[in-house]
């Protein structure tokens, strides 16, 4: 018992040193984040790659409370890629029922917190239970103006761009658009997360060194921040390494 409540005081001990050491002055305005490694952290414990999905799914919190207590204005989690539908069925219909686990046990703490949350993906192939939770929580907690808490769902960068030009086009045949109106700062408006700025940072789990179709206009001049620690061993303290870290770094975006 003593051994366990020492263990939890050091813990402690170590989010408190590690969160007074961040400048709060220079914390990135948007994090993005692949949580990636739940299934390898699965069979390192020995445990079916759903018990993986949960842990990681329950991970989900600390980490947000992490970044609102930080000044974290937006944090995109990387939640179901459009590629993630090739996994077996019993896992994909797995992961279609988080939401529904995740948020009637959250959106009270959220809405608390003054969290906003969001959905960036595409509504096709999602059950309807699921599209159903994940958008009450989106209108329960859309006028709070706090952290924006962004659930990349069902997304693909490439068809994200792809989406986007389509729909670029169809409004230049409409005459809403001419060619010589188009800008950087145009097109983005046509993207998934048109009313969020860039990330500032990206954090990617499980030692994969990769962006994995995942925000590819977005991310072009994110800090990048690799971590071999797994999703559900991630924790408030790695976060907030990653923010010192990236406060150490000078961002020119392509300048001297």
């Amino acid at each position: 018992m003593l051994k366990r409540l020492f263990q939890s005081k050091g813990k402690a001990d170590s989010r408190e040193a590690a969160r007074s050491s961040v400048d709060k002055k220079s914390v990135p305005e948007h994090v993005a984040i692949i949580m990636d490694g739940n299934r390898r952290w699965a069979t390192e414990h020995g445990l079916p790659r759903v018990a993986g999905h949960h842990t990681g799914m329950n991970n989900v919190r600390e980490i947000t409370m992490a970044a609102d207590r930080l000044g974290v204005h937006v944090l995109t989690l990387y939640a179901f890629s459009t590629e993630n539908w090739k996994r077996p069925k019993d896992e994909v219909d797995y992961l279609m029922g988080l939401p529904q686990e995740f948020f009637p046990k959250m959106i009270g703490e959220l809405e608390e917190k003054n969290v906003q949350v969001r959905m960036m993906g595409h509504r096709e192939l999602l059950p309807e239970q699921t599209l159903q939770t994940v958008e009450e929580a989106v209108k329960r907690t859309e006028k709070n103006s706090g952290l924006v808490l962004n659930f990349a769902f069902n997304y693909g960068g490439r068809k994200e761009i792809l989406h986007s030009v389509q729909k670029l086009m169809e409004d230049a045949a409409a005459g809403t658009v001419r060619a010589d109106q188009l800008d950087e700062s145009m097109f983005r408006q046509y993207l998934l997360s048109g009313d969020l700025p860039d990330p500032d940072l990206l954090i990617r789990t499980s030692g994969e060194i990769r962006l994995s179709n995942f925000m590819l206009w977005q991310l072009a001049y994110a800090e990048l921040w690799f971590t071999e620690v797994f999703w559900p061993d991630f924790t408030e303290v790695h976060f907030q390494r990653a923010i010192l870290d990236y406060q150490k770094r000078v961002r020119r975006y392509g300048g001297l």
